[in-house]
């Protein structure tokens, strides 16, 4: 039996003990004199939260599969048993081998949103390892980080001492077995980093130097020498077949943010829409297979005894075997009472076709993202929605059966103008209309419309990145004029609206652009007390505000200027495969309203096809990017 870190004394005193104790079903457990390199996955927020994330699933999975190398888990302590551990002197410890983080070889860290920056300090600060890169040893693990942030790791490079860049699956196994080869031949942690660095997608920030212009601009990036590559290119998967996925995910003992079976269908997205990070960084689109979904879904549900599947990638709906994929679930798992679940869909493409076969699926809310009010707006952000197809697709939805939608947007878009905020209230009502347009008898009581607006935050990657954010000040006044015109529509009791907090955005956006200056009001707020920024009843506005005053950031150079178009971005050493030159032209796109066709229709010479695989192999695809680049 295994001894717990804590004491059942402490178990008793927390809130969700089970948090802490691991012991899940499918969990991995190994004889440790069978394993020369330990792995804890670490995902820097609590327990629930963390065990939702798919990527952290898989590459437990694909890890573990490795002989001699044993893949654990950690997650943020929640506040309570964090000020138990400072207090009692606890390490941070794996839970499936209840044994200190320290101990291990490596410590990977998924960076999936800024606001979970000083988390990462935490999990450090708790396993007491040093928290900057420079201060350990060989006996600290070597701390790696990856994840949609890491396509701008600078603001926390001062705390890791690798990022890889890209999808996981590709290199994990080469770069093990380098550390492996390094350790038995009695090499340094420096000599490690070194030739880590010439692994494909690795950058080990300590190999590089920064200068600034007199502005504060960034005057050079550049290696330390020649041996280190001046630019990293993010790995990706070809062949989703001959890749890993869990066929037994790990299952909670208590209620987790998304308790289900996953079904990743394609990664990816064909729609450019250019406020998206994840849209460019994980371009080119590449699908799963449907024989190997249908498997996958067999043998995890068989794995597992859940009782919901849900469909996941950027645009479910762009899964050019939905229909089929769909289909078969439905009838497979009819009797064993197994729902499903259609996230991502575009309205657009919410066919009679698709609703008609998930009939039997309870009638919960459903998810759309017009992103802005008017047309306008939507051609600036390439979102590629009419008004005629979103209300079609809510009045498809509403003959279906259902009668709540949430729609999301963004407040302070590049150009936004009044009408285009007052643009949210009236599509939301028009949209309350179409349900009391149908015949009463095919109603189902009142219908629900709540609108969330989030603030709009520029992300590195993205046609967006030079563009300037809105003042705090700014977004509030747009946030209650949304909320005047709602309470101006006629059939106002219909409609709710929620918003995101604009302290929040504004940190955001400093931490989502920024540069290695910032570590400095990173590590400061930490020590200040700040922890789980991302969730609205921690985060702690006012110490960030006299933390960031302290160390001289200004909020204007980060978020409320212009960049230059040849201006050194921290990021521009990443290689995502899309080119800057097509970012820009995306640019200034958005500035005359022009759209952009998505990658099935017409190819718009990204640049991924470089990497010959998805979408950009098709054929039709690949002779018109030859046409635009000739």
């Amino acid at each position: 039996m295994r001894k717990l870190a804590l004491s059942e004394e402490i178990l008793l005193q927390i809130e969700k003990p089970a948090r802490y104790i691991g012991g899940e079903i499918n969990m991995v457990k190994k004889d440790l004199h069978q394993v020369d390199v330990r792995f804890c996955m670490c995902f820097p927020d609590v327990y629930e939260v963390g065990m939702s994330h798919l990527g952290i699933q898989i590459l437990y999975d694909m890890l573990n599969k490795q002989e001699g190398t044993w893949c654990e888990r950690v997650y943020s302590p929640w506040v309570d048993l964090d000020a138990i551990m400072r207090r009692e002197q606890i390490p941070l410890f794996a839970l499936e081998s209840q044994d200190p983080v320290r101990d291990f070889d490596f410590l990977g860290i998924t960076l999936q949103y800024e606001m979970c920056y000083t988390n990462v300090l935490q999990i450090l600060d708790l396993a007491k390892i040093p928290l900057h890169a420079s201060d350990r040893s060989a006996s600290d693990p070597i701390v790696i980080g990856g994840g949609p942030c890491s396509y701008n790791p600078e603001p926390i490079a001062e705390f890791f001492d690798i990022f890889y860049m890209g999808e996981g699956e590709t290199r994990y196994f080469e770069l093990l077995d380098l550390y492996r080869a390094c350790k038995k031949e009695g090499k340094s942690r420096y000599e490690f980093l070194r030739a880590a660095a010439k692994v494909p997608g690795m950058y080990v920030p300590s190999l590089y130097r920064v200068s600034y212009n007199e502005d504060g601009t960034l005057a050079s990036f550049s290696p330390l020498d020649d041996e280190v590559p001046a630019r990293v290119q993010k790995e990706i998967v070809h062949d989703f077949h001959d890749s890993f996925y869990p066929e037994k995910p790990l299952v909670p003992y208590l209620k987790v943010i998304q308790d289900r079976v996953v079904l990743e269908v394609q990664r990816g997205c064909i729609r450019g829409c250019r406020f998206c990070q994840a849209g460019m960084v994980y371009r080119p689109v590449r699908e799963r297979s449907l024989e190997d979904l249908k498997q996958l879904a067999e043998k995890m549900l068989a794995a597992t005894g859940q009782d919901e599947i849900t469909l996941s990638s950027l645009s479910t709906s762009d899964y050019s075997r939905l229909p089929e994929l769909i289909g078969y679930l439905m009838e497979r798992f009819r009797d064993k009472k197994v729902n499903l679940s259609l996230p991502s869909l575009r309205i657009d493409a919410f066919s009679l076709d698709v609703m008609s076969k998930v009939q039997d699926v309870s009638k919960s809310s459903l998810t759309f993202a017009p992103e802005a009010g008017t047309q306008r707006m939507r051609d600036v952000i390439n979102k590629g929605l009419t008004e005629e197809e979103i209300l079609g697709g809510a009045r498809e939805a509403f003959r279906g059966g259902w009668n709540k939608v949430k729609l999301y947007f963004m407040l302070g878009l590049p150009g936004e103008r009044e009408e285009d905020v007052q643009g949210i209230a009236y599509l939301a009502e028009k949209i309350a209309k179409e349900y009391y347009a149908l015949p009463k008898e095919s109603r189902k009581g009142k219908v629900g419309v709540t609108i969330s607006t989030s603030y709009f935050i520029p992300k590195p990657f993205t046609p967006f990145q030079w563009a300037p954010m809105l003042a705090r000040e700014q977004f509030l006044e747009r946030q209650r004029l949304l909320q005047a015109t709602v309470r101006e529509q006629l059939n106002k009791k219909s409609l709710s609206y929620h918003w995101h907090d604009a302290e929040t955005g504004e940190l955001e956006g400093i931490l989502a652009r920024g540069d290695r200056r910032l570590f400095k009001s990173i590590e400061d707020a930490y020590r200040a007390g700040c922890i789980f920024d991302a969730w609205s009843e921690h985060f702690q506005y006012e110490k960030w505000r006299e933390v960031l005053e302290k160390n001289g950031v200004s909020v204007e150079f980060y978020n409320l200027r212009q960049r230059a178009k040849d201006e050194l971005l921290p990021w521009d050493f990443i290689d995502i495969g899309v080119s800057q030159q097509f970012l820009y032209r995306e640019y200034e796109r958005s500035m005359q309203q022009t759209t952009t066709p998505n990658c099935r229709k017409q190819c718009s010479g990204c640049g991924v096809s470089k990497f010959g695989c998805g979408v950009c192999v098709d054929a039709r695809t690949k002779k018109g990017e030859e046409q635009h680049e000739g």
